[in-house]
């Protein structure tokens, strides 16, 4: 039975690639959909900005007629750039257990990456660091973020025996919220306050989030430069961004470190009611119902994801998440919130990690990111 690879070009071709893990996912209680809205305008050259940079190609695979795999190509010319290498990425990667299939899937992006002058090719990635990135390699039975990508036990398996290697792996940890503020946690935030003269923004509306959108994403440029792949946000990213989550941030769950002198951004904390379970009720549409899941999901509240963690390199090491857990950790007992769970660090940032040591984290999910070198 030969397998065949289909480019996918027309408007009908994307549907089935976006909603083809729906079907390798069926009644998996662990797979956290994405929202096909969001899909579609990400992997749209004419709405997403990355595409400024980027280059992408999709494919699908079909046996018998049947589809049975997906794959993204994407060459980020400004990460190439930055860190001096010339590789292509794979993402959206999905397949039955066949390794023929697997095969032809990397290989068609292989080819691609070869013809485009790459000499490693490695993922899953995407676009940017704002998708979803990594293959789970432990933590099959653990319910993701909808941040975050699922896959079957047998994908790395089947990877691995293509010569990818491993090149770097990202954690998640889930820590359970106290019923009180630890006493430590706050003496640290008065203190750091006071030496560093600093404080949390108040203003946390989101007039005045969209007024220091600039700020906010200037932060992350700065304290993300040095992580895996990462390339600076664009302009119109930025834009982008700011005008697709501004919005929706809940202040309770979001807080921000500033100078008290020159009312600068030093810090942000950026987590975000869980909707993992709202997605998979939604069937990854907002209508006719999906938006009543999502909306129940915003509005009772036992888990959040800690979306991100940013410090200015410039600030670091200074204490400054102290005060940004003391504001988050108040608004979590208040609010009722009974757990959190961090989105995926990199496993040798250590100043990341180690933030949550005295909160009794559970690692309970690890992802990596393949490389193979191009013949």
């Amino acid at each position: 039975m030969s397998i065949e690879i289909k480019e996918i070009i027309s408007k009908s071709d994307f549907k089935k690639f976006i909603r083809f893990p729906y079907k390798l996912y069926k009644n998996n209680p662990f797979w956290v959909p994405s929202l096909d809205m969001d899909e579609m305008n990400n992997l749209a050259k004419d709405k997403n900005p990355a595409f400024e940079f980027c280059e992408a190609r999709y494919w699908i695979a079909l046996k018998d007629g049947e589809e049975v795999g997906r794959i993204a190509g994407i060459i980020n010319h400004r990460a190439n750039e930055c860190w001096k290498e010339n590789r292509i990425r794979f993402g959206w990667i999905d397949f039955i257990n066949d390794q023929n299939v697997a095969n032809a899937l990397l290989e068609t992006v292989e080819k691609w990456g070869k013809e485009k002058g790459c000499e490693e090719i490695h993922g899953p990635l995407g676009f940017t660091d704002m998708d979803r990135e990594g293959m789970l390699v432990f933590g099959f039975n653990e319910l993701g973020t909808y941040a975050t990508n699922y896959n079957h036990d047998y994908y790395p398996v089947l990877l691995e025996k293509l010569d990818f290697e491993k090149d770097t792996d990202w954690l998640q940890f889930e820590y359970q919220v106290p019923k009180e503020e630890p006493e430590k946690l706050r003496k640290i935030a008065e203190m750091v306050a006071k030496r560093y003269k600093v404080h949390t923004l108040k203003d946390k509306s989101t007039k005045n989030l969209k007024a220091n959108a600039n700020q906010i994403f200037n932060v992350l440029n700065q304290s993300f430069m040095p992580l895996y792949g990462f390339a600076p946000l664009s302009e119109k990213q930025i834009q982008l961004f700011t005008k697709q989550y501004i919005s929706y941030i809940k202040p309770d769950y979001v807080s921000f470190v500033m100078n008290d002198e020159t009312n600068e951004m030093l810090g942000l904390g950026i987590t975000i009611p869980s909707i993992s379970i709202a997605t998979k009720k939604a069937n990854g549409k907002l209508l006719p119902f999906g938006w009543y899941h999502l909306l129940k999901a915003m509005s009772n509240v036992k888990t959040v994801d800690m979306n991100l963690i940013a410090i200015r390199p410039d600030w670091q090491n200074k204490g400054l998440n102290a005060l940004m857990f003391d504001e988050l950790m108040r608004n979590y007992i208040k609010n009722g919130v009974e757990k959190t769970i961090q989105n995926p660090v990199l496993e040798t940032n250590n100043k990341n990690i180690d933030i949550w040591k005295d909160y009794n984290p559970r690692q309970h999910i690890r992802r990596r990111c393949y490389i193979k070198k191009i013949d």
